[in-house]
């Protein structure tokens, strides 16, 4: 059989079988990598050790480490509306919170709305979402749900799944699991995974409550810090917002410690228990008060972590002894930041760093090499176009957002973010409603102060102000700038950047009365 015969017979069976010679084979489910997204609730960068400062020395961050060395850390990841709900939104949809319908922490996701879950799941992946929620209605694109009724509690969890499910936070339908939240979320996850078909990869959202308030930690780890005083942030005193030009009174500290004062006197009608109760704060002045309360609050906080990170090095472990460790995207974030006494606050919500910047670490042996740090500007709702990217689908149209995967390769595009946009909704007088613009260097604010009619709001106003810092001279965000006449022309630019922005991403106010002259005064 001569060569020209045996081509011509290939080309004949190729036919035959309907495929093309030169054709690029189909991605195999081996080619799609798994993927394990853990997402914790308010676990700030400060308190993860790896981004240094004040707790890097205090923090237990073992495996949180071991995952940073295993791959790459997001110096300037952010958040677009730094509360709860609305992140996981963002998250999920690849879309800003005027988009996806998500504003404040009551809305759910509108029905049969787009999400990556969905996505990966009709291109062959297993899908599922164990832990927070806090969506509200039914969770949706994912083929396994067992997730807590809002909040969920610390102790003996309730969770909800497909046979139980009725929409909002009710847990009278639930299943109820013994132990410390942050361990049955984790094993509940593991044994999800058991149970996979192993033929196909994963998406796997293994969501834990922790380190939300009342910040609940288990046994193992009541006297992890015992006897220590944690070193204080330069700004815990901060009493007077006229010192700064802060232009909002915030959530300060003493709430925190009226709020342990109602948990003590009204156990059974406060809406949730703290740990170590009573914490006496009575006849201390003003400020051995507020550096009492910052103790606890920290101490319980970095408690709580710890379970954190002893469940991820659980989750590690697993997918070592399974053996497709070096085939699974693993990914620890938290939904925002969270201040730890800066500026004399608790919470998050504001448009400032610590509330803002969401730690991000990312393993993936096949593709992305240990112990790099990422300076690039990402998003929130940069992380489904990513995770559409790793499952080899091209960028769905719903998703806002860009992949950053070749950033994680070092091969940052030219074109990629230098700025990026925040807005919060959830309007009250002490946390006003605003948006803004940060970049490398500056970052310059809008507080609106309307509520817009959006679900949980004040319907008592505020007076639109500014607030603009320059990072590089003032990283701490000590001294609101704005009005200071060096710095007229960039203000004037970041202005013009944030019309760029908004015009960008289609946030349009003109359908809300109240914001049309208070834009064409402030913008225009």
């Amino acid at each position: 059989m001569n060569r020209i015969y045996k081509y011509a017979l290939l080309i004949i069976v190729l036919t035959i079988c309907g495929c093309n010679p030169k054709a690029e084979p189909k991605a195999s489910n081996t080619d799609q990598p798994n993927v394990l997204f853990i997402l914790s609730d308010d676990h700030t960068s400060q308190a993860w050790g790896i981004y240094g400062g004040l707790l890097a020395d205090y923090v237990q961050n073992r495996n949180i480490e071991r995952l940073a060395s295993q791959g790459t850390v997001l110096n300037n990841a952010f958040c677009t509306n730094s509360i709860c709900t609305p992140s996981r939104g963002s998250i999920l949809t690849g879309q800003y919170s005027h988009i996806n319908q998500v504003f404040t922490l009551n809305e759910p996701l509108p029905r049969n709305h787009p999400n990556i879950a969905r996505t990966l799941s009709e291109n062959g992946y297993q899908t599922a979402i164990i832990g927070k929620w806090h969506l509200v209605g039914k969770p949706e694109g994912f083929d396994y749900y067992n997730v807590l009724p809002g909040q969920g509690r610390y102790w003996d969890p309730i969770l909800k799944n497909e046979t139980n499910w009725i929409d909002g936070h009710d847990s009278s339908t639930g299943q109820e699991y013994k132990g410390f939240s942050t361990d049955v979320i984790t094993d509940l996850t593991i044994e999800h995974l058991e149970k996979r078909d192993k033929k196909k990869p994963f998406l796997m959202f293994c969501n834990f409550k922790a380190t939300h308030e009342p910040f609940d930690y288990p046994e193992r780890f009541k006297d992890l810090y015992k006897n220590v005083d944690l070193p204080e942030p330069e700004s815990l005193l901060d009493f007077d917002q006229k010192n700064s030009g802060r232009t909002f009174h915030g959530q300060t500290l003493e709430r925190l410690g009226k709020r342990w004062d109602n948990a003590t006197q009204n156990p059974d009608k406060f809406w949730t228990g703290y740990p170590g109760l009573p914490y006496p704060l009575d006849g201390l002045d003003s400020i051995q008060k507020r550096k009492r309360i910052y103790q606890k609050l920290v101490k319980d906080f970095m408690r709580c972590g710890a379970a954190i990170d002893d469940n991820i090095g659980k989750l590690l472990d697993y997918l070592e002894a399974q053996g497709i460790a070096d085939n699974t995207i693993v990914i620890y974030t938290a939904d925002q930041g969270y201040f730890l006494g800066e500026h004399g606050f608790f919470d998050k919500r504001m448009i400032y760093e610590e509330s803002l910047r969401m730690p991000f670490v990312i393993s993936y042996p096949k593709e992305i090499k240990g112990g790099q740090r990422l300076d690039d500007i990402v998003l929130n709702i940069d992380f489904a176009a990513l995770l559409a990217d790793y499952a080899g689908i091209a960028k769905p149209d719903y998703i806002q957002g860009e992949s950053f995967r070749e950033n994680l390769k070092g091969n940052t595009p030219k074109d990629w973010r230098k700025q990026m946009y925040y807005r919060y909704w959830l309007h009250h007088p002490d946390r006003p409603s605003h948006f803004g613009v940060r970049n490398e260097r500056y970052k310059l604010a809008f507080f609106y102060g309307q509520d817009l009619g959006m679900k949980g709001t004040s319907k008592k106003t505020t007076q639109p102000v500014w607030e603009f810092f320059d990072l590089q001279k003032d990283p701490k965000e000590l001294h609101n700038a704005y009005g200071e006449e060096a710095y007229a022309p960039v203000i004037a630019e970041m202005k013009e950047a944030i019309k760029a922005e908004r015009k960008k991403y289609k946030d349009d106010d003109t359908k809300y009365e109240a914001m049309v002259p208070i834009l064409a005064s402030e913008l225009e």
